[in-house]
């Protein structure tokens, strides 16, 4: 029995800036399915076919207009996103629009920026911008088409408004009167190969206030599905004995007492440790506890976090340690002449993902030889073939149907496809014999990896006599997340790793001499990008440095930044605007403070400028946070703002308190208790406020995230002068000034 998800809602494209060809494909109830083949530019040139194709829009015979959805959502409001884009050009009427997931296939679904089928890297959005609007625009015109021929009239007297076509004459009818009829047309008359986007002026969706996302129904009355309410027949739910320490491996177990719980039926050893296996999930986490495992350590990662980031900092201390990301000019001759010189060491360290669904993924292994994944799929260009891979099966033979997904921040989309490899090993080791659930408890999500990597950083900087920089030297230390993987070899070029330096490697400032050395360590901790990835760590040493210099020259910490920001007109935009808004220049009483920081990331610019107060007991208490994004077209308001708000909060929380720690190589934190998220009692005021543009739409989902942080710092410094640039704050007492 295969599991039908009840009219999911999400969606995402590519970019098009080469246009593709458009096919149609229609059939008996089907209606009218709209989608872009997207050139293979090699192929092309070669004189070969284009790609492979997949619909991107379905119209029903009923006028239900679905959008299908190539990245995954969770929470992201990308479902939302690409429907609008479809409904604006399409001139739908909101209510009739639906999305669905699209199932994997990466020659059909692949994001254009990554060339693979993926959701990260806030790409969702800006690589589909063109591509669902055109999607739309085409299916709106073979409609036309359609109810012209119909009423034996010209098209361009039909006018298309809210998912109905009329005409002067009094001849008016829904889009599901012609789905079928502009379906069986013949191309190239039903597929115009330029049909016309709508004037920015005319839009009735994209960029307006109020939308109700897509989303919110579903959620709100739980028949939005989700990995932990798919119930198939028989199935088994697992959960997984990890070793303590990573890298170790099972030597041997003893299940006697688990298998007298009531409820466990399977307890099997596979390549991540040893599953446990009930008909219920209390049942296979109460075996779990009874299960008595021991570990082979001999390959395993033993050292604490206090080892792990001394060897980071002893490695940045080298000058010439590493190797060279960026040089520009000469630092070293500058630094000679230099008016004032200022050093400072950063550390940062493992973080988790914590998102509020913890990992699953269900598996059916079929006596037919197929098998279907069932989850919150966000990589399937990984994740498939992996899974076909380990049950021995044709890529064809294995599907995945795609849920909602609550929450990720880069965990669900994994190079070694973990945990999706996982549920594959478990239902392979049980021979099929029951479709399986694995599920990862909190404690397991935060315990068995991955994590943002540790950093270590070493940031000098010089002023010359008019207080500007003339010199920067930053040298990095800690994993790289590509390292290792079947990635390493696209992504880590010449030693550098980018995204362990990016924000510092493409710094916005104008600095004439600029010197940037990355050294990358080696540890069995398994590491991973995490919301907004490099720019967690870069953005923090930057932003705070740049202020440093700021107050070393005697100048306003905004004014300062734009004097170097001078030739980056977005960046100046999103200052000024979270500047004015915030009221920058006010003068505050003692024991508050006020800090700005700018960041770009993503392709999008954010500034966001932090009001704190020092309490009594000498903590820090957020009062209120600024924002100001450019983002390019603003299709949702709502989404952006939310999205803003969100990386705000995300971000304070790794900023005021946490860490994942290690001791003799396990990790200290298991729970809510022990890794403590930001509490509703802790958020700040936040205001987001939009710079107009009409360049082609960016990320949002991460850009938010990156500036919290220093703009935390700056304030702190605005109302203590203590500099903070070890992250978290933790327990850390101030005193106002």
């Amino acid at each position: 029995m295969t599991f039908q998800p009840k009219t999911p809602r999400a969606a995402e494209p590519l970019d098009l800036s080469r246009r593709g060809f458009l096919a149609v494909v229609g059939g008996a109830g089907l209606g009218l399915a709209v989608g872009l083949k997207p050139f293979d530019a090699v192929a092309a040139a070669n004189g070969a076919a284009p790609a492979a194709f997949n619909p991107f829009v379905k119209i029903a015979p009923d006028g239900v207009v679905t959008v299908v959805v190539k990245h995954l959502d969770k929470g992201q409001g990308v479902a939302t996103g690409l429907a609008t884009l479809v409904a604006e050009e399409l001139d739908a009427d909101w209510a009739q629009m639906r999305t669905e997931f699209a199932p994997a296939d990466n020659a059909r679904y692949a994001n254009l920026m990554f060339k693979a089928q993926g959701t990260g890297g806030s790409t969702s959005i800006a690589n589909s911008w063109e591509q669902y609007r055109t999607a739309a625009a085409t299916a709106r015109a073979m409609l036309v088409n359609a109810a012209a021929q119909a009423w034996s009239v010209a098209p361009g007297e039909i006018v298309v408004e809210k998912g109905r076509l009329s005409h002067p004459s009094g001849k008016s009818d829904g889009f599901g009167a012609f789905a079928e009829k502009a379906a069986a047309a013949p191309e190239p008359v039903a597929a115009p190969q330029n049909a016309p986007f709508k004037d920015p002026s005319k839009y009735v969706y994209i960029g307006k206030e109020g939308l109700h996302r897509i989303d919110n129904d579903p959620k709100t009355d739980g028949t939005a599905i989700y990995t932990q309410d798919v119930k198939l027949p028989n199935m088994l739910v697992a959960v997984v004995a990890h070793p303590p320490r990573f890298g170790a491996t099972v030597k041997g177990f003893d299940d006697a007492e688990t298998r007298k719980i009531k409820g466990v039926k399977e307890v099997v050893a596979v390549p991540q440790g040893v599953a446990v296996l009930a008909t219920n999930t209390w049942a296979a986490i109460s075996g779990r506890n009874a299960l008595k495992v021991e570990w082979d350590d001999a390959k395993a990662e033993t050292r604490g976090s206090d080892a792990l980031l001394a060897e980071a900092k002893a490695a940045v201390a080298k000058a010439d340690g590493g190797v060279a990301a960026v040089t520009e000019g000469d630092a070293e001759a500058a630094f000679k002449t230099a008016s004032k010189v200022i050093e400072a060491d950063y550390a940062f360290p493992y973080l988790a993902h914590a998102a509020m669904e913890p990992l699953n993924c269900v598996v059916d292994v079929r006596k037919d030889g197929t098998a279907e994944l069932i989850y919150g799929c966000q990589f399937p260009a990984i994740d498939h073939p992996t899974a076909a891979q380990i049950l021995g099966l044709p890529l064809d033979k294995v599907t995945i149907t795609t849920v909602w997904a609550g929450g990720s921040f880069g965990r669900r989309a994994v190079p070694t496809a973990d945990y999706v490899a996982e549920a594959v090993a478990i239902a392979k080791a049980i021979e099929g014999r029951a479709p399986v659930k694995l599920v990862w408890t909190r404690e397991d999500d935060t315990k068995a990896g991955y994590y943002r990597p540790l950093y270590a950083h070493k940031v000098k900087a010089a002023i010359g006599p008019d207080g500007l920089p003339t010199a920067w030297s930053h040298h990095i230390a800690g994993q790289s997340i590509f390292g290792g993987t079947a990635l390493e070899a696209m992504t880590v070029k010449d030693g550098v790793d980018e995204t362990s330096v990016e924000g510092v490697s493409n710094l916005a400032y104008a600095v004439p001499n600029r010197s940037v050395r990355l050294t990358t360590l080696k540890t069995g901790v398994p590491v991973l990008w995490w919301r907004s990835v490099g720019h967690t760590h870069t953005a923090h040493a930057v932003e705070t440095m740049i202020d440093e210099l700021a107050h070393a020259a005697g100048q306003d910490a905004v004014a300062y930044r734009l004097a170097l920001l001078k030739d980056k007109p977005r960046h100046t935009a999103a200052l000024k605007l979270a500047a004015e808004k915030a009221g920058w220049g006010e003068k505050l009483p003692q024991g508050r403070g006020r800090g700005v920081a700018v960041h770009e990331s993503f392709n999008t610019m954010v500034a966001q400028v932090v009001d704190v107060t020092i309490r009594k007991d000498g903590s820090v208490k957020v009062d209120r946070v600024v924002a100001a994004v450019d983002c390019g077209v603003v299709v949702n308001p709502d989404v952006i703002r939310a999205q803003i708000e969100g990386g705000v909060g995300f971000g304070l929380g790794a900023a005021l308190r946490n860490a994942v720690t290690l001791k003799d190589g396990e990790v200290e934190q298991a729970n809510f208790d022990t890794y403590e998220p930001l509490r509703i009692t802790d958020m700040p005021h936040v205001e987001v406020h939009m710079v107009t543009s009409d360049a082609k739409p960016t990320g949002v989902g991460e850009p938010g995230v990156p500036p919290i942080a220093p703009a935390l710092a700056n304030a702190i410094f605005a109302a203590t002068g203590k500099r903070v640039r070890d992250l978290p704050i933790g327990d850390q007492k101030f005193s106002s000034v």
